[in-house]
């Protein structure tokens, strides 16, 4: 896990050149599309949410993430539906594809060679951009986020330059390089991270839209990789309610637990909250405001804060900066409990019960 972790670099020029050979260019020839589908799950539903955050407010598509089989109704001629599986045989992908083709959308399919969803867009002469096989999905992250952006691109939703994601797998491959196992502690960011969670229960969140991808993202890879539940989500959300947490059993409360429960629990001490914050540059003066607050409420409850700051000049490359750091933290994170990362028994028992 920690080589394809820090594999990311590669992996995005590599997905880059097999997006330009797989023709996604002919999209700007055609009409733009009255709106934009991407369905898949996990990692694949994912890089709808980054398309969302690149393209930001300003995008001239809207752009629906669709997470279950098939299409929403209204899908048709005048559609473009991006379908993404990174094995190429997820049941949500492949629905939908059928979907497309049945309802007349325009079907752009991204996900494993010689596959299921490979087949159906070449019966549907449609576009196909092949990924690479790799498992587990979730390190095939940016193999799928680089087709989905170019098609956007493609689609005159986003602007992406070559150099945007030349600039993005330098920024990855100097992280991997700073995240390295060699590296102590003391320099490795991402093995700082590790020990700042262990043991707490994290609370992730972005400052923007950008960011909050970012915090959603690490959420799916502490859950995948370190078997650990976080909360993530947008401040503007923590604002508004779940910034209570931090007055909770979990929070302050988490050094006075009430005689009768700790009776009851055979721990060494009391789990507590970990917030971490995403930030970005481009979060507005309200939302710095708000951060800045949040994190002087933590610290003044004695909850621990740990602080990321995207860096980079375009959108995907400060976007890469706050994922590449936790992404290897939750490796680290898994290592620490002597957890393995790859083998989570029980996604395979679930697919073994469900045949999915």
């Amino acid at each position: 896990m920690l080589r394809a972790t820090a594999g990311a670099g590669p992996q995005l020029r590599e997905a880059v050149a097999l997006a330009g050979e797989a023709g996604l260019h002919v999209l700007s020839e055609e009409i733009r599309p009255r709106a934009l589908v991407l369905a898949g799950v996990g990692t694949a539903a994912r890089t709808g949410d980054v398309l969302n955050a690149v393209a930001g407010p300003r995008c001239p598509v809207p752009v629906i993430l669709h997470r279950s089989r098939g299409v929403p109704g209204w899908v048709g001629a005048a559609d473009v539906v991006i379908a993404v599986s990174a094995s190429g045989r997820s049941p949500e992908a492949l629905a939908a594809a059928e979907a497309a083709m049945h309802r007349g959308a325009r079907l752009v399919a991204i996900g494993a060679a010689d596959s299921e969803l490979q087949s159906m867009a070449e019966r549907a002469r449609a576009l196909f951009v092949p990924v690479p096989r790799r498992r587990p999905a979730r390190v095939a992250f940016w193999s799928l986020v680089a087709p989905v952006l170019l098609a956007g691109r493609g689609l005159g939703m986003c602007q992406v330059a070559e150099a945007d994601f030349a600039e993005t797998a330098t920024r990855l491959d100097n992280d991997a390089d700073r995240c390295r196992p060699t590296a102590e502690s003391f320099v490795n960011e991402g093995k700082s991270l590790a020990i700042e969670l262990a043991n707490t229960i994290p609370v992730v969140w972005g400052t923007s839209a950008l960011a909050t991808v970012a915090a959603n993202r690490f959420a799916d890879q502490l859950a995948a990789n370190a078997r650990y539940p976080a909360i993530a989500g947008n401040l503007i959300e923590a604002g508004r309610g779940r910034v209570g947490l931090i007055d909770g059993v979990f929070g302050s409360l988490a050094d006075d637990v009430d005689d009768f429960f700790a009776d009851r629990v055979d721990s060494a001490g009391s789990t507590k909250l970990r917030l971490v914050l995403l930030r970005d540059d481009s979060e507005s003066e309200v939302d710095a405001a708000r951060a800045n607050a949040i994190e002087d409420l933590a610290r003044e409850r004695g909850i621990g804060v740990s602080v990321l700051t995207a860096e980079g000049g375009s959108e995907l490359e400060r976007l890469a900066s706050l994922i590449a750091v936790p992404d290897f933290a939750s490796v680290y994170l898994a290592l620490l409990h002597g957890l393995d990362p790859i083998a989570v028994r029980a996604v395979s028992e679930l697919k073994e019960r469900t045949n999915a």
